[in-house]
């Protein structure tokens, strides 16, 4: 088979699960709402230079006066319109939405009334997180017309703070996967390099900050769904500690495990964002009382006294570019504090227990699958069925659980010698989209390679921070010969954010490589999907 475009991908991924009537009375791959690819607004030169802003730039030029929200979220619409078709990161854009909120703001802010730094600056949110009358899809076929009638607890608090909410992101179906490959509306492309994986779950926000067409994301994390997308595509992104930004309204991927953080070109904007997002959710089950921060404060304390660890399990089989630069990062790390030791260690987790053995995945999917049948990618349809003939029993359940509250009341014990740990974020680079796909679409296996390419290899340095629930960031390290960027994760205890982010911070300013941005021209080629057979790598 050779290239195929994104609805004969849809068609060809779903024709096993007889989808194919519902795909020729639904516009599969057309982005309903504000279609970018349909974009009216061309892209000129005062475009290019306001959509590479950072985010603290853009705030900076807006609270100044020097210009306006509406110019702003024009600038990315046009841009979205070049790129998107290219890059498959958005599947809605909100134009006309958008738009409006920024007229709003500007007239606010001509009245000297700013509602915070994010006044006026345009964000977009994976779509899994809810938004009221526009559709949220968690990439999946089961969800493809799902328009929700209120706002995440996390987009109340964004647009309170003046942020224009762009458009919704792709992302690996409900948030399964650590590639980003396997979503009903095509999979995202990596902007430094179009035939590669993004990472995931968190798909389409790392490929679009880092393609410049929104100027922060929100991302989820459950196993590295922000973090390794981050790492992948040359961002910042972090996941905080568990609690301490709300989950209510944002479609489950393991509830229990389940994280909210932003996504940006620089350590100053995450903060930012942080800093807006972060609050007490009393109708959030797993939302916790904290203290109100100001993190773009808190970057900025010294952080020549910091002791590091850096535990030697997560250093095991990385791939040679991947050890080069992250022990390049160390020698940095190691002038700015009082060192980096190797005698640290973190407790050690049975990862498959958590992600199974809790049910939470199960019990949301189960629901589901009985009231709309097995409606999903191959990929994710594959899992469910054996998530369905494996689910855990209560006291199974009762018992990880028991654990899982164990594990996150005693971590904070393994920083008793040390303030943060740095690790690779990964221990590979992103592969390419075609090699994913042939191990992900080999669902004729009584164990699909799926769950070993993704939990093994993507998310084996990220997934147990979930399971600590201690905040955990990831920034620019280095980049690979082949110019693909590698990501050093930091790490503390609970509500850590600020020592967190004062190292990301100062590690930043002692190197460039958040500076680095991917070559893309309008005239960039789009490298075409095929399906290759497993066994012989042949085109079927």
């Amino acid at each position: 088979m050779g290239s195929i475009t994104r609805r004969e991908f849809a068609s060809l991924c779903t024709g096993a699960f007889a989808m194919g009537s519902m795909l020729a009375t639904f516009p599969g791959m057309a982005h309903a709402k504000g279609d970018a690819a349909d974009s009216p607004l061309g892209l000129d030169s005062t475009d290019q230079d306001l959509t590479t802003l950072s985010l603290s730039e853009a705030s900076a030029r807006i609270h100044s006066g020097s210009v306006t929200s509406t110019q702003l979220t024009k600038a990315l619409l046009a841009r979205i319109g070049v790129y998107n078709p290219k890059l498959d990161v958005y599947i809605t854009v909100m134009a006309d939405e958008a738009l409006k909120q920024a007229a709003q703001l500007d007239e606010e802010a001509k009245a000297g009334k700013f509602r915070s730094p994010l006044h006026g600056i345009p964000i977009s949110l994976k779509d899994n997180i809810d938004t009221a009358g526009t559709r949220t899809t968690a990439a999946s076929p089961m969800f493809r017309t799902r328009v929700p009638t209120e706002d995440a607890e996390v987009v109340n608090k964004l647009k309170a703070a003046g942020a224009v909410i762009l458009g919704k992101l792709n992302l690996h179906e409900f948030a399964l996967g650590c590639t980003g490959d396997v979503s009903y509306f095509g999979p995202s492309r990596n902007p430094w390099a179009l035939d590669h994986v993004t990472g995931g779950s968190s798909a389409g926000s790392g490929g679009a900050v880092a393609a410049d067409l929104c100027y922060g994301a929100l991302g989820t994390d459950t196993g590295g769904s922000i973090r390794v997308p981050s790492s992948w595509c040359g961002i910042v992104g972090i996941k905080p500690t568990t609690g301490l930004v709300s989950i209510r309204g944002i479609i489950p991927c393991t509830a229990s495990l389940d994280h909210c953080g932003p996504m940006a070109r620089t350590v100053e904007d995450v903060a930012l964002m942080l800093t807006q997002m972060a609050g007490y959710d009393n109708e959030d089950i797993f939302s916790v009382p904290s203290q109100r921060e100001d993190y773009t404060q808190l970057m900025k304390q010294p952080v020549s006294g910091f002791k590091l660890g850096a535990p030697p399990e997560y250093y095991d089989h990385l791939e040679p570019e991947v050890a080069s630069a992250v022990s390049a990062a160390t020698e940095v790390l190691t002038k700015l504090t009082k060192g980096v030791t190797s005698r640290a260690t973190l407790p050690a987790l049975t990862q498959g227990n958590f992600f199974s053995g809790l049910g939470d995945t199960a019990a949301y999917h189960q629901a589901l699958i009985k009231s709309s049948g097995m409606v999903y990618m191959p990929p994710t349809a594959a899992r469910m069925e054996q998530q369905m003939k494996q689910i855990p029993t209560a006291a199974e359940s009762s018992r990880v659980h028991t654990e899982l509250t164990l594990i996150r009341r005693t971590i904070d014990a393994a920083f008793a010698e040390i303030d943060l740990v740095v690790v690779p974020t990964t221990i590979m680079l992103p592969p390419k989209i075609n090699d994913a796909l042939a191990v992900e679409m080999d669902v004729n296996k009584d164990k699909p390679a799926y769950d070993f390419f993704n939990a093994r290899l993507g998310c084996s340095n990220t997934a147990p921070f979930d399971a600590y629930g201690i905040p955990a960031l990831t920034l620019p390290c280095g980049f690979s010969k082949s110019g693909l960027p590698i990501g050093l994760m930091i790490a503390g205890p609970h509500f850590s954010e600020g020592k967190v982010l004062a190292l990301a911070y100062a590690f930043q300013q002692a190197t460039d490589w958040h500076k680095r941005k991917p070559e893309l021209t309008p005239e960039t080629p789009v490298p075409p999907i095929v399906e290759k057979t497993p066994d012989t790598g042949k085109k079927s």
